[in-house]
């Protein structure tokens, strides 16, 4: 009887393991066919010719001598700066608005340049004002009174369509805070994912570091993230860090924004004035703002950067090289501005495109949810609010600049994944070989007692 009932278990544990290896194939098989499709899952794809806002459109077939900049109004609406009425009807007839100037572009660029070849004077910074078709010209409280007025003469002598203004703070570069990117040189946020179509690396801003600055994502040096191997600074702001193994890793074409999401990023452009934006980086979080004036010129303590985006959006100390972007669209990276994102400020930012065309390389983008377009740009994070990082190598969801080591434990408990399946595939065939092996134990001992009892 107890020979029977020993039989009976074991068949039932055969079964059982059987069954069970069935089981786990047909959950790896659904959970294959229904794993959702990350960037990884497909070539990365690079971003092509930058698109081009009507509004800069427009001013490219007009000419600077007949137009002075364009901006997206409040409502939507593009709006071209024209200085005469023939403009202001090819404007029109375009689909956007005309508003005449006295100004042209040339005339702006001109006092820039009036401005550019007086003594530099740290603290100060200026850009053209479409709207206002005035050269603002700013200051810090480091500027001293003797400069200031100085830089006010030749202001005067430029004409009555400068403005001179004094705000509160410094224009410094956003170097150090948090823990994005660490080197000896400094702290940084990360930026955007681009490649030569060899290697991989992280575009971010100039003053990070200059050429050979070994970066890490921890404090002690041991997770090395890459090496900085190009870049310009002062002049422009932005710089390469070749990544340590060569590539971005998983999610290359997406930012980070905080609570562990992130946004796709589908394509590079230049951004237009009174566009809004958002901004990404490793001290405080995701910000959002409005493009105020394009070619800003910024006398920052250690050299003079020009061309640069100007924006209302806060930042602070860590967020340089942070991205810059908006509906899925990389417009820059972070290179500095004054006040903070308590009070406020001004912050600048590095176009994407020149950057782009001046290291030879290109953009790393991510498909939408389907292989489509981005999703929309994401709501401003509440004050002190940090993203785990403007992180190159992360997903959706991000996880940060280096490997969780909890995602492969992760993976494993989730049962839209081929963790479970693997676990019980493993488990029924422990079972089946451990079945087998009490089955030989049982019969090698059967064997045992019948010889014994046969030969004494």
């Amino acid at each position: 009887m107890r020979h029977a009932r020993r039989r009976v278990v074991r068949r039932v544990t055969r079964l059982a393991a059987v069954g069970g290896l069935l089981l786990g194939a047909t959950m790896v098989t659904r959970a294959v066919a229904s794993e959702p499709r990350l960037p990884e899952a497909v070539p990365f794809s690079t971003a092509g010719e930058p698109s081009v806002a009507p509004g800069a459109g427009l001013v490219s077939r007009l000419g600077t001598s007949r137009t002075a900049g364009s901006w997206i109004a409040a409502d939507g609406r593009t709006v071209v700066a024209v200085t005469d009425e023939e403009a202001a009807a090819r404007v029109r007839g375009a689909g956007a608005e005309a508003k005449m100037v006295r100004h042209s572009m040339d005339d702006l660029k001109s006092a820039a340049k009036t401005l550019g070849s007086a003594p530099r004077v740290p603290g100060t910074a200026w850009s053209m004002d479409y709207r206002s078709n005035e050269v603002v010209v700013r200051g810090d409280t480091t500027v001293s009174a003797d400069d200031w007025s100085e830089l006010t003469r030749v202001a005067d002598g430029i004409g009555g369509f400068v403005r001179m203004e004094r705000t509160s703070g410094t224009f410094t570069t956003r170097l150090n805070g948090a823990q994005p990117i660490l080197s000896t040189a400094g702290r940084c946020s990360a930026g955007f994912n681009v490649t030569d179509g060899e290697r991989e690396f992280i575009l971010t801003a100039g003053h990070c570091g200059p050429d050979g600055s070994v970066w890490f994502a921890d404090n002690q040096g041991r997770q090395e993230v890459g090496t900085t191997v190009g870049g310009s600074f002062p002049g422009d702001d932005y710089s390469l860090i070749e990544y340590a193994g060569g590539r971005a890793g998983e999610g290359a074409g997406v930012v980070a924004v905080g609570d562990g999401k992130g946004v796709r990023i589908t394509g590079v452009a230049d951004p237009a004035v009174g566009q809004r934006i958002f901004r990404s980086g490793s001290t405080s979080g995701l910000r959002d703002g409005e493009v105020t004036a394009l070619n800003a010129t910024v006398n920052y303590p250690e050299g003079t950067v020009s061309g640069l985006v100007e924006s209302n959006v806060c930042a602070e100390p860590g967020d340089s090289g942070g991205p810059m972007f908006s509906e899925g669209i990389a417009l820059g990276v972070t290179s500095g501005g004054s006040g903070d994102c308590r009070t406020g400020g001004t912050t600048y930012f590095q176009p994407l495109t020149k950057a782009l065309a001046d290291l030879d390389v290109r953009l790393i983008v991510a498909p939408g949810a389907d292989g489509d377009a981005a999703a929309p740009s994401p709501a401003p994070s509440e004050a002190g609010a940090a993203p785990d990082t403007a992180s190159p190598g992360s997903s959706t969801p991000v996880r940060g600049i280096v490997p969780d080591p909890s995602t492969l434990l992760a993976r494993l408990a989730d049962p839209q994944n081929v963790g479970p399946g693997l676990l019980v595939i493993g488990g029924s065939l422990v079972a089946l070989v451990a079945s087998r092996w009490i089955r030989a134990e049982q019969d090698r001992k059967a064997y045992r007692r019948h010889y014994s009892a046969t030969w004494g």
